[in-house]
């Protein structure tokens, strides 16, 4: 194990044997009697340096892989082949330990006790943990400055809103004081101001406290305001592996923009261009973004653009000077899009 390393992967793999399903009006009963399987490969030969101290976003789309490795890295599934090491242990060999080490959050699944009010399942779990009395007073102290968590203390799990209890699931992953922490979409689900919040804290714990964080998440906001390096997973191998800058440049998928004006202009078309300075053009040329759509009814124009020539400022005062402006909505690319077209761009496998 590489002491420079808080998490190491290598040729990591997870295969399943899954039953051949049998066609036919008996197919069924043929499949639960018959012994012939398939195999089926969540993560393949993944290996990965993740040094102390590093926020990363891992990311795919739905069956990738991502929490496959998350589950092994955490020693809840063991490996079919290769190897892994968190923290300078073997999460399959020395799971006992590794939990002392780690924390993790999954967004589906709660360790606190539903029927209890918050605090209890603090003081349990600082029982379990061994936390000292002084250490936990602490803890309470600085996760109450940074989370809120004394809205809500006395107040039975189930009947805290889904903001509250993600607050307090990561306050009961930290509680310990992991070096590492596992984030399986933390954030899914909660309104805006909820993530703002979340994603405020996440950083602090991580610049304050040097916690090593790796993120698996399908809200790319959370990867672009968090996450120095991203990781991405499409059936179950790492396609790529570098800032999320690179990646976008390398990809390079427009942005697309959403104006409500209060009457659309009547010289606007589809498939038109318009200049930096608002100009309508036949053609594209630098710094043009593309009309893509136009809506009469709702009165909402879309067109896209390249962030990386035309800053969303620059365009938002050009398209402010066609018409008075009601409404307007940024649509960045999504993580599919993203993965997508990565797959399609063989050059962009490798990262910086």
């Amino acid at each position: 194990m590489s002491e420079s390393a808080a998490i190491l992967t290598r040729h990591l793999s997870k295969s399943y044997f899954v039953p051949v399903r049998k066609s036919g009006f008996f197919g069924g009963l043929r499949t639960l009697i018959s012994q012939e399987k398939r195999e089926v490969r969540a993560v393949t030969d993944v290996s990965l340096k993740i040094r102390p101290g590093e926020f990363v976003g891992y990311i795919g789309p739905n069956g990738a892989g991502k929490s496959t490795t998350v589950k092994m890295l955490t020693g809840i599934l063991h490996p079919t082949s290769g190897e892994a090491w968190v923290d300078g242990l073997c999460p399959q060999r020395q799971r006992q330990a590794l939990a002392r080490r780690i924390g993790v959050v999954f967004g589906q699944r709660s360790q606190l006790w539903w029927d209890l009010p918050t605090i209890d399942s603090f003081e349990i779990l600082s029982a379990m943990y061994e936390v000292e009395p002084a250490r936990y007073r602490e803890f309470l102290k600085e996760f109450d400055d940074l989370l809120g968590l004394g809205e809500f203390l006395d107040t039975p799990v189930r009947r805290l809103s889904l903001g509250q209890r993600m607050r307090a699931e990561l306050a009961a992953a930290l509680i310990h004081r992991p070096p590492v922490l596992f984030l399986d979409e933390p954030t899914i689900g909660l309104d805006v101001v909820a993530k703002t919040r979340m994603r405020e804290f996440l950083r602090q714990i991580n610049t304050r406290h040097r916690v090593t964080i790796l993120l698996t998440t399908h809200d790319l906001r959370d990867i672009e305001e968090l996450c120095e390096r991203v990781v991405v997973i499409n059936h179950g191998h790492v396609i790529y592996d570098g800032s999320l800058d690179s990646l976008r440049d390398r990809v390079n998928l427009p942005t697309l923009l959403k104006v409500k004006y209060s009457g659309v202009p009547e010289d606007f078309r589809p498939g038109q261009y318009l200049g930096p300075e608002g100009e309508r053009l036949d053609r594209p040329a630098e710094g043009a973004w593309k009309i893509v759509s136009i809506d009469v009814e709702s009165r909402t124009v879309e067109v896209q653009f390249d962030r990386r020539i035309s800053p969303v400022p620059a365009v938002l005062v050009a398209m402010q000077s066609l018409g008075e402006i009601k409404d307007i909505s940024l649509v960045e690319p999504s993580i599919e899009d993203l993965v997508k077209r990565t797959l399609e761009t063989p050059e962009t496998v490798s990262g910086d």
